[in-house]
């Protein structure tokens, strides 16, 4: 059931399913939106309670200010948990949101049964990539969404799924070009100021599971190995034929992966 709902003061849009025992909860990457988890979401919902956001900024969720961090953005997400009643729950957050979730993890663990980070990392951006950023917020400025749109899309997905999923690429093509450029500047600001979680998540005494792509050219095999020898407490799985995109490009494999991880812990 998707909703608009006030929380920590941030209107923004949710979809929950209400039914089910054990929450997982959703959280979108940059310049995507729920829209995004599709078809994984309503195999997700066959087994539990899901719950996805508009993380606030993307998708058609309140923009707040000239910076989201990722602290704010873990304040609105307990929110809309208080808000819907759910106690505990399994925080599974793809790229950015897998930003959001550690920030989460870090001011709220008492709520996570577990966490799941899909194609993203606890390292902090580098001075190059916080550089990157700035350009792109010069681009959205500029109103040359279409520009990253162009260059984002298709680089999610591994080369030989490219053309299996062009109408998916399309799909978020579209989106990028659509979002809120306000609120694309508030996220990229949040993200340049992210904090490094590494400590943070080895100190976690909750239930942690990394999902990496081999064909990911966000995060390169090399990069996925040393967050893995530097996180030895957390679960590692590999998706041999995903790029940055792994429940869209390789599903019913990222499915089996994610409710075996859930299903040891809840």
């Amino acid at each position: 059931m998707e909703k608009f709902i006030m929380a920590a003061g941030t209107a923004l849009r949710i979809s929950d399913t209400l039914k089910g025992g054990t929450t997982v909860v959703l959280l979108h990457g940059y310049l995507e939106s729920l829209e995004i988890w599709g078809d994984f979401m309503k195999e997700l919902a066959m087994h539990y309670r899901v719950l996805a956001i508009d993380i606030p900024g993307m998708g058609i969720s309140q923009v707040r200010g000239e910076v989201h961090t990722m602290e704010f953005l873990a304040d609105v997400l307990k929110g809309v948990l208080d808000k819907q009643g759910v106690e505990r729950c399994f925080v599974v957050g793809h790229s950015m949101g897998g930003y959001v979730a550690e920030a989460f993890a870090a001011k709220y663990a008492s709520m996570l049964q577990g966490l799941v980070l899909f194609h993203s990392t606890p390292n902090p951006d580098t001075e190059e990539k916080r550089e990157n950023r700035r350009r792109e917020i010069e681009l959205v400025r500029a109103d040359k969404k279409e520009l990253i749109a162009e260059l984002f899309a298709p680089k999610g997905f591994a080369p030989e799924n490219r053309k299996r999923l062009r109408a998916v690429i399309e799909q978020l093509s579209e989106l990028i070009s659509m979002s809120d450029s306000d609120g694309v500047v508030a996220v990229l600001n949040g993200l340049i100021q992210r904090a490094d979680q590494n400590e943070m998540l080895r100190n976690l005494n909750v239930p942690q599971l990394f999902i990496f792509g081999r064909e990911d050219e966000f995060i390169p095999v090399a990069a996925a190995e040393a967050i893995v020898a530097a996180q030895p407490q957390a679960e590692i799985a590999w998706l041999d034929h995903s790029g940055h995109m792994g429940f869209v490009e390789e599903p019913e494999q990222a499915l089996a992966i994610l409710t075996g991880f859930i299903d040891r812990y809840r």
